[in-house]
């Protein structure tokens, strides 16, 4: 490593706020990983589109994309790395994606680690449950969808059903289909 590179790896936690039953990823990535790089991470991991806009919420500070014709305070999220923002385990920020639809998802570092040659990052090691669809309303209209679809009789089933497709399956999720994309082999950190 060269010096004054960061050698630490953060495991992380990734709960979307709200959705019952919980949907979470667990994901090592390297301390050093830009927010904005982390934003496309987190896309791939959730299943998420990349279509809407984002922020990251750190103890009020808005990290993003910032647009000049809002004056707010957003700062860009490709200038700040994850190791200057958090830094120990139980360390937390927000993640929000898509200000209609108004998905939060909590960040905990659960674990700091020693980055080894044996590490393969971004990575993600466990998560439960498929993703919300893209623009199904929020947690009401995710809540609705899932009541729709488990119910053959509810009055929006066959509309729900043919909206979402047949193969969704709320249940889902597989780590390995999201490692194919974010962790190919023989990358490392």
């Amino acid at each position: 490593m060269a010096k004054g590179v960061d050698s630490r790896v953060y495991q992380i936690k990734v709960t979307l706020q709200g959705v019952r039953p919980p949907v979470w990823r667990r994901l090592l990535v390297p301390a050093s990983t830009s927010l904005s790089k982390l934003h496309n991470i987190l896309q791939v991991a959730l299943g998420w589109t990349g279509a809407h806009l984002h922020l990251f919420d750190v103890g009020g500070q808005a990290y993003g994309v910032p647009d000049p014709e809002f004056a707010d305070d957003m700062l860009s999220d490709a200038r700040v790395q994850m190791n200057q923002v958090l830094a120990h385990e139980k360390d937390t920020m927000f993640y929000d994606y898509d200000f209609g639809d108004g998905w939060r998802h909590k960040i905990v570092i659960e674990k700091v680690l020693q980055l080894t040659a044996e590490t393969l990052t971004p990575l993600c090691i466990a998560g439960a449950r498929a993703c919300p669809p893209e623009d199904c309303g929020g947690v009401w209209g995710y809540a609705n969808l899932l009541k729709a679809l488990a119910d053959p009789s509810h009055p929006e089933h066959e509309e729900m059903v043919e909206w979402v497709g047949e193969d969704f399956d709320p249940a889902h999720f597989n780590p390995e289909e999201v490692n194919a994309i974010i962790a190919p082999k023989g990358r490392r950190a």
